[in-house]
């Protein structure tokens, strides 16, 4: 399986000046402070629920992380819809990549495990209750590493789950975004099951808006602040039709052939 060629570590020519400029569209300290209060105590009996989670089936497990999710978004007044064939079993799920809240946007209506950088594992709280709802962590400075990730994927599709991944690498602004990388993508070409794309759009009173990107050399406390005070903020998820892979054959770059044709593939609908 050739997929060394394909890892990456891209930076985003999104910065400060993608951001918006202060405006009116944003709520008063009490709601800021209500927001706060509210997300804060989901996450916090979240985390104290961990050890009940562990001990869930993959049904129970899906349902709660749903819940979880959607009393997330309502804590921090965000509204949330979705349209288009969401995959129930055996998919791979790739999105463009915005925010931190990409992550909670789909769970909170994909019944997904979600591929995440390492680091987040030995993030306070949040870290131990993604491993508890299987997130496969990717170490992407250790090239080496990368094959056994892309195997841990194919495993949990080809047995009928559905892994959610963003194979931009890193986050963009959300008007501007980046291209797929293919590493991923074999992991639906080994386990022949389909891919299917997903497009992400933030908005506030319908206007498309960047308030929520997490770019640059921007912290998750700034970004987070700016998510708590913004008014009418809405996030869409459209999946698109599946993509299925090409059917393999003897050619020896069949495969790396297929992924490549996925990426480019998606790439254009999510860009569309």
């Amino acid at each position: 399986m050739a997929v060394m060629d394909s890892l990456w570590l891209p930076r985003s020519t999104c910065g400060a000046d993608c951001l918006p400029a202060a405006s009116d569209r944003h709520v008063s300290r009490l709601i800021v402070a209500k927001r706060i209060a509210v997300t804060g105590a989901v996450l916090l009996l979240a985390a104290l629920s961990v050890p009940v989670l562990a001990l869930l089936p993959q049904r129970g497990l899906i349902r709660a992380q749903r819940a979880l999710a959607r009393s997330v978004l309502a804590g921090l007044g965000i509204k949330h819809s979705a349209t288009g064939r969401i995959p129930q079993s055996g998919a791979l799920l790739v999105a463009n990549h915005v925010s931190w809240l990409d992550v909670i946007v789909i769970l909170a209506h994909a019944p997904a495990r979600l591929l995440a950088k390492r680091e987040v594992r030995s993030w306070p709280l949040i870290g131990r209750l993604a491993a508890t709802l299987g997130t496969v962590f990717v170490d992407r400075s250790r090239p080496k590493s990368l094959p056994s990730t892309v195997a841990e994927v194919r495993g949990n599709i080809a047995a009928g789950g559905v892994v959610a991944v963003f194979p931009e690498g890193t986050t963009w602004c959300g008007r501007m975004g980046g291209t797929f990388r293919p590493a991923m993508f074999q992991a639906a070409v080994d386990a022949g099951v389909p891919v299917v794309p997903v497009r992400l759009t933030f908005a506030q009173s319908g206007v498309v808006t960047t308030v929520a990107a997490f770019i640059g050399d921007e912290t998750l406390l700034a970004s987070l602040k700016r998510v708590l005070a913004a008014r009418d903020l809405s996030i869409s998820l459209r999946a698109h039709p599946k993509l299925h892979p090409a059917p393999c054959d003897s050619h020896p770059h069949a495969h790396t052939h297929s992924r490549r044709v996925l990426a480019r593939a998606a790439t254009a609908m999510v860009a569309a």
